[in-house]
Parts: structure tokens; C-alpha cells; sequence
């Protein structure tokens, strides 16, 4: 009895060891939830684009000074010729009489130089005088008469300067943001103010490098209704950082309110490239610094993979990514996911 009741007790201390060994095995591993990837409609692929205006003007001062007043706010409307800005201008009123005063000076001195020249003249017709000598004069008084042009054309400027301490809207249109503010001291052609154009409205897309630029797509509102848009221009260049394009689409048939800056879902024409764009839960989304990453179970490990971003809502997010049709990735808690770290998936 004694002989096995040891045997017993070793039987149970191994049984627990084990038991243990499993047990911290399983809390070293991370169950996580997982979901597929799916492949959105192959007729177009949708990303987010902005409103904005065909023309949007930078608007600044063609002189420089303090400004005085100003009279306007980011998002208003504004008139042709409406006065947005105004700069303090007592510099501008004394160039303006330095200006005057050295024209005054100036046909003073033509007045002077053109009396000499028909003093001379008369000299010269008595043979008073050689023709050198009168070639002088007459040199003096055009001399003096260019000096009187130059007076006048300075003043002329001095005078558009003091007009241009009113800065006045160039057209019709909203808006974007003011930068300006009374007080500060602005160099010429400083931008104060960003003026977009109440007509034409087109969209700005970035599109990802991959994919290339097609030429249409339509724009699809929350109740359905599509704008069908038309590319006008694009980047002569990707963009060295992010590799994408800029894009501009005209909207060829508005439909509704789409207001300046507002983000909409555009649905443009890939066509084959649209199978490589694919649609992932908005919380398999994971950034890190290094870009938008998803997070594939590799061997039974948290293994990363860069993707592209192209479009999120409030439920899932479109990317580019190098994943096969049937993938799955982790579809909650990837901040928490290091590279190489154990996890298992949970049974859905």
C-alpha cells in the first residue's frame, strides 16, 4: 500500500506539471477574431474625393504695408469689386508727393532748359554761336524732358499704389480661408485670402500609383444618385511620398447640393484593375507611422502586410493590397499585435 501510494502521488505531480506546461502555453497565445476579404463590384472602385472649385484664386496685395481693416470672413461670399482688405496708407500717400514733387522739379527744369534753347537759337541764326555749341543745348532739353517723363511715370505708379491699398475680390465667388489680419505686416503678393469661383465645381482625387487614372467614374450620393465625372487633368508626377496622383474630374451632370470641400464616394473605372482592389472591416486597418498595414496568422504568428488606402466609411475600408481573393486578416485589436507574436483564431 505504502509503494503505491507513491507511484499515485508521482502520477498526480507529473499529470499537474503537465497541466501547467499547457496552461501557460495557451495564455502565451492571443485568440483573435478574423474576417475575409472580399472583392467589391468589378465595375468601378470607389474612393473618397473632395469639392472643389475649377478656379480658386490666391488673393494677396501687389504692395506691401500693414494691414488696416479687414472687412471679410473665411466661408463668405463675396462680389466682383467688393473691398476685402485694406492697408494702412500714409507710406503710400507720402510717395505719392515725393512723386509729385520731383516732377514738379523736373518740368521746372524743362522749362529752364527750353527758354536756353531758344536764347540759343537766336544766337545761332546771328552767328553768335557754332552749331556744336547749340547741339548742346538741345541735347540738355530733351535730357530734361525725358527726366520730366520719368517724374510723371513714377507718380503714375505712386498713385496706382495708393489704389492698390484697397484690395478689392477680382470676381464673384466664396471664400476658402482668410489668413490676414489687421496689424500684420505683409510683403507684396503675400497670400491673405483664398478665393474660389461660385460656377463650375469639379473633384480632387489621389490616386494610388498601381491603379492608374481612368477616365471616368460617377459620383454616388447616400440616397444613390450618381454625377457622372469626366478627368480634366492630372499630375505631370506622382507624388514622391504617398506615390499617388493628383486628379481632377469635371462633374458633368450635378446632382444635389455638393458643397465646396465636402468629401464624396467616386466611383471610377478601373475595369480589370478593379479586381485587385479589395474591402476589408474598417478595424483590420492598423497604422504604425509606416504607412496602412493589415495583419495576416502566417504559421500561427501576427504577420503585417502594407496596403493602400483608397476609401473608408463607418463599417469597412478599400485598399490596394498584394492579398489572394480567399485571405483572411485580424479584424480587431491589431494595436495590440507585435510582428512574430502567437496568436490563434476564434471560432466564428
Amino acid at each position: 500500500m505504502y509503494r503505491m501510494a507513491i507511484v499515485v502521488i508521482g502520477l498526480c505531480l507529473v499529470a499537474g506539471c503537465d497541466s501547467d506546461d499547457r496552461s501557460s502555453e495557451n495564455a502565451s497565445v492571443r485568440w483573435v477574431k478574423v474576417a475575409s476579404v472580399n472583392t467589391p463590384e468589378a465595375s468601378g472602385a470607389g474612393l473618397s474625393g473632395t469639392i472643389r472649385a475649377r478656379y480658386e484664386t490666391p488673393v494677396s496685395f501687389q504692395v506691401g504695408g500693414r494691414i488696416a481693416s479687414r472687412l471679410v470672413d473665411a466661408g463668405q461670399r463675396v462680389e466682383a469689386g467688393q473691398v476685402l482688405f485694406e492697408l494702412d496708407p500714409r507710406d503710400l500717400e507720402q510717395s505719392v508727393r515725393v512723386a509729385q514733387a520731383d516732377l514738379d522739379a523736373a518740368l521746372a527744369e524743362l522749362e529752364t532748359a527750353a527758354a536756353e534753347t531758344r536764347r540759343n537759337r537766336d544766337l545761332l541764326a546771328r552767328e553768335f554761336i557754332s552749331d556744336q555749341a547749340f547741339e548742346r543745348v538741345e541735347l540738355a532739353e530733351k535730357a530734361s524732358r525725358e527726366r520730366v517723363d520719368a517724374a510723371r511715370a513714377r507718380l503714375e505708379q505712386a498713385d496706382n499704389a495708393l489704389d492698390y491699398a484697397s484690395l478689392t475680390a477680382s470676381a464673384a465667388g466664396i471664400l476658402l480661408e482668410v489668413n490676414g489680419e489687421p496689424g500684420q505686416v505683409i510683403g507684396q503678393g503675400q497670400t491673405v485670402a483664398m478665393l474660389a469661383d461660385t460656377g463650375t465645381r469639379e473633384v480632387e482625387l489621389f490616386l494610388p500609383e498601381a491603379l492608374g487614372v481612368p477616365d471616368t467614374g460617377r459620383i454616388v450620393s447616400p440616397d444613390h444618385l450618381t454625377s457622372p465625372v469626366t478627368l480634366r487633368e492630372v499630375a505631370g508626377a506622382a507624388d514622391p511620398a504617398t506615390r499617388t496622383w493628383a486628379a481632377r474630374y469635371s462633374i458633368d451632370q450635378p446632382v444635389g447640393e455638393m458643397r465646396l470641400g465636402s468629401v464624396v464616394r467616386v466611383m471610377l473605372d478601373f475595369q480589370s484593375r478593379a479586381a485587385r482592389i479589395l474591402e476589408v472591416p474598417i478595424g483590420a486597418i492598423n497604422e504604425r507611422g509606416e504607412g496602412p498595414q493589415v495583419w495576416q496568422i502566417v504559421d500561427g504568428q501576427a504577420e503585417p502586410v502594407p496596403v493602400e488606402l483608397l476609401a473608408m466609411d463607418t463599417e469597412t475600408a478599400r485598399i490596394l493590397a498584394d492579398l489572394p481573393d480567399d485571405a483572411q486578416v485580424i479584424a480587431l485589436g491589431t494595436h495590440l499585435l507585435e510582428r512574430g507574436m502567437r496568436v490563434r483564431p476564434l471560432e466564428n
